[in-house]
Parts: C-alpha cells; sequence; structure tokens
C-alpha cells in the first residue's frame, strides 16, 4: 500500500464528525459551522516523522499539543486504519497556526478540512517528507 493509500483510508473521527481525505464531510462542515470556523484540521503529536515512539511519550506529547491549543476551538480526535490508531487533535485555526504546530510536532502531514471542499492532506516541508519515506518504506508503505 502506498503512503497516501494509507493516508486516504484511514478513518478520522472526532465525535460525530468522521473525515476521510478525498471526500466531503456533511459532519465536518456542521463542527465548523458551531465553531464559526472556515477550515478545520486533524492534527496529531504523535510518532513523530512516522518514527514510532512509547505510549508515555506520545501521551506526553498529546498533552503538550492539548495545552498549546487551549484557546482554540479544538476536539479529542483520532485517525485509525485497522488495528494502528492515533490520537490527535480537530482544530479550527489558520494555516499559518497548523504549519507552526506541525513543525513544533514534527508532524509530516495534516488533514485539511476546508468548508464545502474535499478533505486533503497538507505536507510539511520537504525534508521532512523524504525522511517519512523512508519510515514508511521500513513499514513497507511505498511512495505514491
Amino acid at each position: 500500500m502506498t503512503r497516501d493509500a494509507a493516508y486516504r483510508r484511514t478513518l478520522y473521527r472526532s465525535g460525530g464528525v468522521v473525515v476521510r481525505v478525498g471526500w466531503r464531510s456533511a459532519s465536518a462542515e456542521a463542527w465548523m459551522a458551531r465553531h464559526g470556523a472556515h477550515e478545520a484540521w486533524f492534527l496529531g503529536a504523535w510518532n513523530p516523522f512516522s518514527r514510532r515512539m512509547p505510549p508515555r511519550w506520545n501521551e506526553a506529547a498529546h498533552r503538550r499539543l492539548r495545552r498549546d491549543v487551549a484557546s482554540l476551538p479544538a476536539s479529542e480526535a483520532e485517525g485509525s486504519l485497522g488495528r494502528w490508531s492515533e490520537d490527535m487533535l480537530l482544530l479550527a485555526a489558520r494555516t499559518a497556526t497548523i504549519r507552526r504546530l506541525m513543525r513544533r510536532y514534527r508532524q509530516a502531514a495534516v488533514v485539511h478540512v476546508p468548508r464545502q471542499r474535499r478533505a486533503r492532506l497538507l505536507w510539511q516541508a520537504r525534508p521532512m517528507r523524504s525522511w517519512a519515506s523512508k519510515t514508511f518504506q521500513r513499514m513497507g508503505i511505498t511512495a505514491g
């Protein structure tokens, strides 16, 4: 399975909000309307650059992320594919804020959910993507 296929097959959930990359989501539209947002994001702090970290490390990183976004509309969320899952947050924020958080928490990509459009991946800068590609290859997921 390619990396993009893995992201596209992943189901991103927060309460009643359900999102898949490449699809529009009525439940995400409703969440954004409730929060007065024009876009939403699924962002996590687990497993930086797709490198598996111990559970306690991931939990501590997630707590730091929650503190960092305390002033933003946010809901607990999860991304899951098969037996794999990661905790994350569903956030309403500006793109610049999300990019800063991606760098701080070393995330290769986030899911962007713009209003009245399909959800898409927003990738971190090229060097991170290259590093992530090697990690995905070790996991048996090819670039594509």
